[in-house]
């Protein structure tokens, strides 16, 4: 939550930052704040007091805040990874192509999407019935161990569920892959060995975090269950909703020589740490 406030401060107050780049660098840090603050807290709360009910109204909620956001960075890093293909492999072009227009357009339909999915999925949810109090299989309100403690019938709300998930993670996911694939390509053509290594460690860098994020989402969402894998999902769902959270700001942000520029330019400015 600290890393990812403090680029949401510096991409606003720093107008060496106000390029298409760090504005997705922004709002990636934004959506993480965002669906981190709706899971862990509670989380936190259930170790401290040692209250873990929680309502079926409330599950539900816990389950729309945390799925837009989640729904949103899919789309916000295939539109991530555009910039960066446009940023090296058509440098002349980059400009006409990522307008301002264009990054707000882009950001607000991922917003947008994740609204609309989420409300078909809840509202799909909101139909089920449970027959009496019970316990979900999970550290938060996911969508398969909320609706298998349903006694109505699920398969609907399954196909639906299924069905979105899959439109959600596998095109972006593709689209990600696909303009890291361009990008690489492009490296290679560098004739400067440090260039080359520069720019690799950049991209196997974002490309790792991009593989866990979307590898988990597909494990947990998309892929067909047997018994034996439900206990790993547990250990997957970690990953989307803490790990990637943690290490974006350092692999994404923190890393980046401009925003470490922003940040002593902000340092020296407020007089902090003197």
């Amino acid at each position: 939550m600290f890393g990812n406030i403090i680029i949401i401060a510096l991409v606003i107050t720093d107008h060496h930052l106000h390029i298409p780049m760090y504005f997705f660098l922004g709002n990636l840090s934004f959506l993480e704040s965002f669906y981190t603050s709706t899971l862990l807290p509670r989380l936190l709360t259930s170790f401290l007091t040692g209250d873990r009910t929680i309502s079926v109204g409330g599950c539900y909620i816990q389950l729309y805040c945390f799925g837009i956001p989640a729904i949103a960075e899919c789309y916000l890093l295939a539109s991530m990874s555009y910039d960066r293909y446009l940023a090296i492999c058509k440098p002349l072009q980059y400009a006409t192509f990522m307008s301002r227009r264009l990054c707000f357009l882009l950001s607000a339909v991922s917003w947008l999407y994740g609204i609309t999915v989420m409300t078909i999925l809840i509202t799909s949810m909101s139909q089920l019935k449970y027959c009496d109090l019970h316990e979900i299989d999970r550290f938060f309100c996911d969508f398969s161990p909320v609706i298998n403690l349903s006694c109505s019938d699920t398969a609907l709300v399954t196909l639906v569920g299924l069905t979105l998930s899959f439109l959600n993670t596998v095109p972006s996911c593709l689209l990600t892959l696909l303009s890291y694939i361009c990008i690489i390509a492009a490296i290679i053509r560098i004739p400067s060995s440090a260039g080359r290594k520069k720019a690799f460690s950049t991209c196997s860098s974002h490309l790792i975090v991009v593989s866990i994020f979307y590898g988990s989402l597909i494990f947990v969402y998309v892929l067909p269950k047997k018994e034996a894998l439900r206990k790993v999902d547990k250990i997957f769902s970690v990953f989307y909703t803490v790990l990637t959270p943690l290490i974006n700001p350092l692999i994404y942000s923190l890393r980046n020589k401009e925003v470490k520029k922003a940040l002593r330019r902000a340092v020296n400015k407020f007089g902090i740490f003197k």
